[in-house]
């Protein structure tokens, strides 16, 4: 009997999974089986996958769509029947050290009290900088906090954490421990289900932690919206979930002053933007959310992009010189930088602010902005533009129109949090 069972969750992403069973493949670690299940993709992953590893990986194709929960689980479940001590989920984009699955392993061997451990995940894109080194749930702000996210590695972290949660992008457990608390959540199909696996972990008296000496890299942007609202929906509605269940009772009054108040700012962005395809998405999670709707989304949740570039016409068109005072905020600088060309516009940058010339300067929302005097235009991280009148009124109702909004649903939001 080997000792582990890893299992890789596959969808559409034929060329990444690939890479991925290569690197585990040549894991210095070998005592193990390799599962490998494809969520119905379409992109001949299944067929690529035999082609070229044939018996070295088990293969199971799932006929639809079971999402990150659900796919993870077919695998695990056949892992289990086989008996192996250990099991261990992998993402599909995740490229794991020769190490990381010998060094997780290691760990759990001398470190009983542990049910599960997670490597150290580092960009892709970037690899000497951190991605995640173990995540605490924080139940002050209703939100997860990665310790040393984006920090250089320089040597000084230590060895270990134990933390709230790991990613299932590199995950290894105990058969003991999901004896105890069961497979992976499948109700969120997907985000949110391995925080609240490790959770339940936590919960079940047995801790979880982040091995240093185990690393992968992790290709960022998984959760970004490139074409539709999908990756919005489910993080949404399974935040929302994981804290309405979780929260202590006495809290829950503030967790929901909390969300609603997120939730509006979403809307109220969107709104100001004209981009209303985020905001619907966003209702429609939180009303499932608060109704318990769970599995995959159902119709009319999820929305092709309708990124309106309007404002920023109307900004472009309305000087021929600008000035980029970049400040804190050098890659929203260069996107904004880059932005006329892709609109077909011509403008002329220059290297410092002179009459005649229209300044741009760079916030975190324009909403608590208070220099409303339109001597120079603001753009936030969520691409809000603070530029004419209309947009200033926007920010001066910004804060009565939130407490609007949390006022009229908090008694609904409470009342379901209830039942």
């Amino acid at each position: 009997m080997k000792k582990a069972g890893i299992v890789i969750c596959n969808y559409n992403k034929v060329d990444k999974v690939l890479e991925c069973i290569q690197c585990i493949l040549e894991s210095k670690f070998q005592d193990f089986d390799l599962f490998v299940v494809d969520n119905a993709s379409t992109d001949g992953a299944p067929e690529a996958i035999r082609q070229r590893f044939g018996e070295k990986v088990r293969l199971i194709v799932n006929t639809e769509n079971l999402g990150g929960s659900g796919g993870f689980n077919t695998g695990l479940r056949a892992a289990y029947k086989e008996g192996y001590p250990y099991l261990m989920c992998v993402d599909n984009d995740a490229m794991l050290d020769e190490n990381a699955v010998g060094s997780l392993y290691d760990f759990l061997e001398c470190h009983q009290e542990v049910g599960m451990a997670g490597s150290k995940i580092y960009h892709l894109e970037q690899p000497d900088y951190i991605q995640q080194y173990g995540q605490k749930i924080d139940f002050d702000y209703f939100c997860t906090e990665v310790p040393h996210l984006n920090m250089l590695e320089d040597g000084t972290m230590p060895d270990f954490l134990y933390v709230d949660s790991v990613a299932a992008c590199s995950l290894m457990v105990r058969r003991t421990t999901i004896d105890k608390i069961g497979f992976m959540p499948e109700e969120n199909f997907l985000y949110w289900d391995d925080t609240e696996w490790c959770y339940r972990c936590n919960q079940a008296g047995m801790k979880v932690a982040s091995v240093g000496t185990s690393k992968a890299l992790h290709a960022m942007g998984a959760k970004a919206e490139t074409v539709n609202t999908f990756p919005t929906y489910y993080a949404w509605r399974n935040w929302i979930s994981f804290f309405a269940k979780y929260t202590p009772e006495e809290s829950k009054e503030r967790m929901a002053e909390a969300f609603l108040g997120s939730i509006f700012e979403v809307v109220y962005a969107g709104l100001h933007k004209g981009e209303k395809n985020k905001v619907r998405t966003v209702m429609l999670a939180y009303d499932d959310a608060i109704h318990r709707v769970t599995g995959k989304a159902g119709e009319n949740r999820i929305f092709e992009l309708d990124k309106n570039y309007e404002p920023f016409i109307r900004l472009f068109k309305s000087s021929k010189k600008f000035y980029l005072d970049r400040g804190e905020f050098p890659i929203l600088s260069g996107k904004i930088h880059d932005l006329p060309e892709k609109l077909g516009l011509e403008v002329e940058w220059v290297e410092r602010p002179y009459k005649g010339v229209k300044t741009i300067s760079f916030c975190e929302n324009i909403f608590k902005e208070e220099d409303l005097s339109l001597s120079k235009v603001y753009i936030d991280i969520d691409e809000c533009i603070l530029q004419d009148e209309n947009d200033v009124l926007d920010v001066i109702n910004f804060n009565y129109s939130k407490r609007s909004f949390i006022f009229a649903q908090k008694p609904v939001f409470m009342q379901m949090l209830k039942k």
